[in-house]
């Protein structure tokens, strides 16, 4: 009980220890289990481990029997690249499959032939095992990608293609891995090697497939059709994500894990109203399994094998893979895809290896350990290569970015959270100005109309969600917060400002700051000192078009126009374009805006003649806006 609950508890400390340093938190769990482990033989009397994950009937000590933990393992795995194929929207890779492709199929191949190569010459593991390890490490690790993306301001098409890498790589890396598994099975039972290996391949192949898929639609159909109550919607999505891994691989060993990740590839790309909560729910548990799984597997090694790693030619080998092997596969799959030369030295530094490397690691260790010799080296090495990785890639990925210039100064995406009426009307005119807008709300209904009007727009909460894992935010840097909830546009600036609000940070001012002083009212307010979220919506409702008026040629100042916009009851300023293509969020302060090189001032409302005062009589040229917006409609 005390070993059990202790896992727990430190595994949940090393995430919050990751969080609080900005760290993958496999490096301090991994370090945690090793301490616990192998290395806590030093410190006690007996030479016993602190946690024994293996049960030991001789000794008395230890936690599971052999096949228990390996069951927990797998099962964990599945649950785990489920929640991982979730995550993976079709709309994130458009223009960028050529590059994904590439790495999953041409630089996974790379990888699987080029590793074995210097493990066999190097260590002398014979062949069999050598490929064994090299199919084992063409993972990249989906749970330590994240966390480094998260914060590196790099291009969005460069995060999402490390995103897609580290997710769908895990299953064909594992398929490969039991191929080679099935391959040595077949060569210790003396059957027809090439024939077994092969059948059970494609079995698997074709039954992880058809029942992954068939599983997704069958869901949908369930969820759609609102036969499950929605508080146990969660709960049976886990029920149902272990039934169908467990069936799928009754048909054909192993095939569990390409079926789950099958499944939540298809249920993320089908318009299903409650995957975000269960993404919610598979995210915490995913949390707490790799918490258990990573202490667990890092525990359950002996001081001899780590002892092994302690060798020049282990070394070699693992800066072998990480300085020739990663950037020779991925400059080989690229050659083809759109990627620059910079773009691709980054992707070839950030190849992490993760959970399943090391849980498929040590399932395999477990298994050929007592058949095989030479298959007790396995599940260090491949540890080795996982920690040696994350620790690279975690101190140097912000240098790598600079050095090789993906790492983005400062971003010209504009993320309005909110997405009512006002904000789409806004969103769709800056859309058009070739702004890269993305709305966020946590109404489902309100990001549905948003999409039918062609925007990007992602559901989510501020409150319990980290903006931080949607990779389509990595280029934002303007933040407008225009919810109902004046506490909510608090909250949403004080949380993300510093991550999103690099060029500007604005919130609609609450109906009490539009009372103070103007001296007093927040320089953060957006669009006036005198509108609040209900002027807003009830001019969005009344009269949903945007306007622009050309500054230059006006006798009047910016000042006078905006005074004159003020004083119409159905309209307010939104914001200045310049001369150079960017703009500028009017401010509750107007006195902070730049007043050089302005070229166009634009407001939401009714229209209005601003250069109806001029001093020379105006020709109707002059009084109509440019012509590509001259249709007001087209801002509807």
């Amino acid at each position: 009980m005390v070993e059990l609950a202790g896992i727990i508890i430190l595994g949940i400390f090393a995430q919050w220890l990751a969080w609080k340093s900005k760290i993958p938190a496999i490096l301090p769990l991994i370090l945690i289990g090793l301490v616990v482990g192998p290395i806590s033989t030093y410190l006690t009397q007996d030479g016993m481990k602190w946690i024994d994950p293996i049960f030991n009937p001789d000794k008395g000590s230890g936690m599971f029997p052999p096949e228990v933990l390996f069951y927990f393992v797998t099962l964990s795995i599945g649950i785990i690249l489920f929640e991982g194929g979730l995550t993976l929207n079709f709309k994130e890779i458009r223009g960028m499959t050529p590059a994904i492709m590439g790495l999953l199929t041409t630089g996974a191949l790379v990888t699987f032939v080029g590793a074995a190569i210097p493990v066999h010459y190097l260590l002398g593991l014979d062949w069999r095992l050598s490929f064994l390890f090299s199919s084992l490490i063409i993972v990249t690790g989906p749970t330590v990608i994240g966390p480094i993306l998260r914060h590196l301001p790099i291009k969005k098409e460069v995060a999402a293609i490390l995103k897609w890498e580290g997710i769908l790589i895990d299953p064909i890396g594992a398929l490969v891995a039991i191929l080679m598994f099935e391959f040595i099975v077949a060569e210790a039972s003396e059957s027809s090697l090439a024939e077994h290996a092969i059948k059970s391949f494609l079995q698997i192949l074709i039954i992880g497939a058809s029942i992954g898929f068939s599983a997704a639609y069958a869901f949908y159909f369930i969820l759609k059709k609102e036969l499950i109550p929605k508080y146990l919607i969660n709960v049976s999505a886990l029920a149902y994500v272990l039934l169908i891994f467990v069936v799928s691989d009754v048909l054909a060993q192993e095939s569990g894990l390409l079926a789950v990740v099958v499944m939540g590839m298809v249920l993320a790309n089908l318009k299903l109203k409650v995957l975000h909560e269960i993404l919610d729910f598979k995210e915490s548990l995913s949390i707490l399994l790799i918490s258990i799984l990573f202490i667990v597997l890092s525990a359950n090694m002996n001081i001899d094998q780590l002892l092994y790693l302690f060798d020049w030619k282990i070394v070699a080998l693992f800066i072998i893979i990480l300085l020739i092997i990663r950037p020779l596969s991925v400059f080989i799959s690229a050659r083809r895809s759109k990627l620059r030369t910079n773009e691709k030295w980054f992707i070839s530094l950030i190849g992490p290896r993760g959970i399943v490397a090391a849980g498929i690691a040590s399932l395999f260790g477990m298994k050929l350990k007592d058949t095989v010799a030479g298959a007790e080296y396995i599940t260090p090495l491949v540890f080795m290569v996982v920690l040696g990785t994350v620790l690279f890639t975690s101190i140097g990925s912000k240098w790598f970015a600079r050095w090789t210039g993906v790492w983005v100064d400062q971003f010209e995406g504009i993320l309005i959270v909110g997405a009512n009426d006002a904000s789409r009307v806004i969103a769709r005119y800056l859309q058009k100005l070739g702004k890269n807008v993305i709305l966020l709300d946590r109404s489902p209904e309100k990001i549905q109309e948003a999409k039918q009007m062609g925007l990007n727009a992602i559901l989510a909460d501020v409150y319990t969600d980290d903006l931080t894992d949607f990779v389509d935010l990595n280029e934002v840097g303007y933040l407008v917060a225009m919810t109902e909830n004046p506490r909510v546009n608090k909250y949403v600036l004080q949380r993300f400002k510093e991550r999103y609000g690099d060029r500007g940070h604005f919130r609609l001012l609450s109906p009490e700051e539009i009372l103070m002083r103007k001296e007093n009212i927040p320089h953060e307010g957006l669009f006036s000192c005198t509108d609040d979220f209900f002027n807003l919506h009830e001019v969005a409702y009344k009269y949903p078009e945007v306007h622009e008026f050309k500054i230059e040629g006006s006798n009047h100042t910016l000042v006078e126009l905006l005074d004159s916009i003020h004083c119409e009851k159905d309209t307010i300023p939104l914001l200045l374009k310049y001369k150079d293509g960017s703009i500028e969020f009017i401010s509750s302060h107007e006195e902070d805006l730049n007043h050089k090189d302005i070229e166009t001032l634009v407001y939401l409302g009714k229209k209005i003649n601003l250069d109806s005062t001029k001093d020379s009589p105006a020709s109707e040229e002059e009084l109509t806006p440019p012509k590509e917006i001259k249709d007001d409609e087209e801002y509807v």
